[in-house]
């Protein structure tokens, strides 16, 4: 072992540690989309966010295919599995952030183009509450 050592062959732990250059690349490319998403999100650009989207799920798709495997071949590096986790909770927020901004719009729209409800007259020509007494009957 000491002769390996001495030749410049990296130890068994380092070596574990080591990032293999596809899983390096593979996230990388995942990071990089995810920042150029969260640019276009910011610069509210529909066009980008759209192909900056469509880029981020194929990248993730490649990972998933990428680390699945690496994983039945053995623990993945810490670091990469640190950069993993961040990637993963950059998408949470990400997701997060457009559920918010869906959620306002939605209450915009609604104040603006309100929803007709429709109206039901009882037998005496007066509108009725549909099951809304304010009590409860048993």
């Amino acid at each position: 072992m000491n002769l390996m050592l001495s030749q410049g062959h990296p130890n068994p732990t380092a070596a574990a540690e080591s990032a293999d250059p596809l899983l390096e690349s593979t996230l990388s490319a995942v990071e990089s989309r995810l920042s150029c998403l969260g640019e276009a999100l910011r610069e509210r650009d529909l066009a980008s966010i759209d192909l900056h989207a469509g880029e981020l799920h194929r990248a993730l798709s490649n990972a998933v295919d990428h680390f699945s495997r690496a994983a039945r071949n053995g623990p993945l590096p810490a670091s990469l599995r640190r950069r993993l986790v961040d990637a993963g909770g950059s998408v949470a927020a990400q997701r997060e952030s457009l559920a918010r901004a869906t959620a306002a719009l939605d209450r915009a729209i609604d104040v603006l183009l309100p929803r007709d409800a429709p109206v039901m007259y009882g037998s005496y020509g007066s509108a009725e509450r549909l099951g809304r007494s304010g009590s409860l009957h048993v």
